[in-house]
């Protein structure tokens, strides 16, 4: 299927499903994708496995330069966002200066439109980080992603590095004591002749165990909305997420549904 990448450090703003008016800053590259995840449903397409030239991610000081140039440019034009979201061509922890750039942001916010939330949407791989972590605990909307408490389903769905360890990735959102959003997709189909599906009655029982444990101020459940790189997936409708949300919310948590 179709898919696509963001061709600017800044794009947007959009509006999105579960944040508002998003303004979107991009840390990886503008013509590649760059993830430590090979989601079989990914908007961006599939990660590259080789290249033939070192991925370049744009440097602190130009994000910073943009960024402000364009929230001037939404100023003048009478326009607020609700939320700046770090999300773009795969997992912006991956930038080598992302606290900093973290720290600039929440300084051009408070200049210039202190009523909005920053986002970051990553995959929780980079948690082991402390200057990730840091730089999470400072914003308001630290979105983690968890799509099923089974490592098996996650490499199938989720294609991570060989060194993922999901045990590791549950110990790490556990230790933000609350401070995290666990957002989950959902989808069901065929890919390489194996079944998908994490919405089975075992899949979601296992993983609202590790919600439980993880304790987040809020759960964000959603499904595909896009093209895909895999073909032979299929959207969860929207009955069957609001039946898995209302048992998310009858185990104390807040839920936010997207179908």
């Amino acid at each position: 299927m179709s898919t696509f990448l963001f061709d600017q450090i800044i794009f947007g703003p959009v509006k999105s499903r579960r944040l508002g008016v998003s303004l979107g800053i991009n840390l990886l590259p503008t013509d590649s994708k760059v993830c430590s995840f090979d989601c079989i449903y990914c908007e961006c397409g599939w990660t590259p496995r080789k290249r033939e030239k070192k991925a370049v991610l744009p440097p602190r000081a130009l994000v910073k330069q943009k960024m402000e140039e364009k929230i001037r440019d939404m100023i003048r034009n009478n326009e607020f966002p609700d939320v700046i979201t770090f999300a773009g061509n795969g997992e912006p922890t991956l930038h080598p200066e992302f606290e900093g750039i973290i720290d600039d942001t929440i300084e051009l916010r408070n200049q210039f439109t202190p009523k909005a939330r920053i986002a970051v949407l990553s995959n929780a791989t980079m948690l082991h980080k402390p200057g990730v972590v840091r730089a999470l605990l400072k914003v308001e909307d630290n979105i983690q992603k968890l799509d099923s408490a089974f490592e098996e389903t996650i490499r199938r769905i989720d294609c991570p590095a060989s060194n993922f360890s999901l045990h590791k990735v549950v110990e790490n959102l556990k230790s933000f004591k609350g401070k995290v959003i666990i957002q989950t997709l959902f989808l069901k189909g065929n890919f390489k002749n194996e079944i998908i599906d994490n919405t089975t009655e075992i899949e979601i029982f296992e993983w609202l165990k590790l919600i439980t444990e993880i304790k987040p101020s809020q759960v964000m459940i959603y499904t595909i909305e896009r093209d895909t790189p895999a073909s032979g997936l299929e959207k969860v409708n929207l009955n069957e997420l609001e039946t898995i949300a209302e048992r998310v919310r009858a185990v104390g948590f807040e839920v936010q549904v997207s179908g």
